[in-house]
């Protein structure tokens, strides 16, 4: 087992601004699967998330020095991969207007879904409202924090959400019912 694997995170960072290969090595080891899966679920595109994987991994390497420990490593690297991918979905991303629309969005499926088919009817919806359900629903951020990230407002983000679960049902109906 090689000395890097031990390392507390405070180590493997100070190891990788010492340039130790080995540590830079462990900490993508660490982190690129849970990344990986970050930037397919933002852009529904394997090579394209390969791609996101490895420009968030350089500005990861190159930022490393001005890493302030205010969260932990895995937390910067997460918000580094998805702003990453969103800069790379920019070009592509549609948000909807803001809709009249009752607040009740929860999701009630009233079936049983196994993970297949939710990230079959995740990856079917449009850019913008897969990026906001991802980054609220999956990764837990707040629509103020979404709003910030994708430069839009919190109301622009809990419509995307709704329009988003909206959607979400329509596919998971159609491909129960099929």
């Amino acid at each position: 087992m090689p000395l890097t694997l031990r390392m507390t995170e405070d180590e493997l960072i100070k190891a990788c601004l010492a340039e130790d290969r080995l540590a830079q090595k462990e900490l993508y080891e660490r982190y690129n699967r849970a990344m990986y899966t970050i930037a397919y679920r933002m852009s529904n595109d394997f090579e394209l998330s390969n791609d996101i994987l490895q420009e968030a991994f350089i500005k990861v390497f190159r930022g490393l020095p001005g890493f302030r420990s205010q969260s932990t490593l895995g937390a910067w690297i997460k918000t580094i991969v998805v702003r990453t991918a969103l800069s790379r979905l920019k070009k592509v991303q549609h948000f909807e207007p803001i809709e009249n629309r009752p607040e009740g969005n929860a999701l009630d499926w009233g079936h049983y879904l196994d993970a297949e088919y939710l990230e079959q009817a995740i990856q079917s919806l449009p850019d913008g409202y897969r990026a906001v359900f991802v980054l609220i629903e999956i990764e837990g951020y707040s629509h103020k924090e979404v709003g910030e990230m994708l430069n839009i407002s919190t109301g622009t983000s809990k419509s995307q959400l709704f329009h988003a679960k909206k959607r979400l049902r329509e596919t998971i109906k159609t491909l129960l019912d099929y």
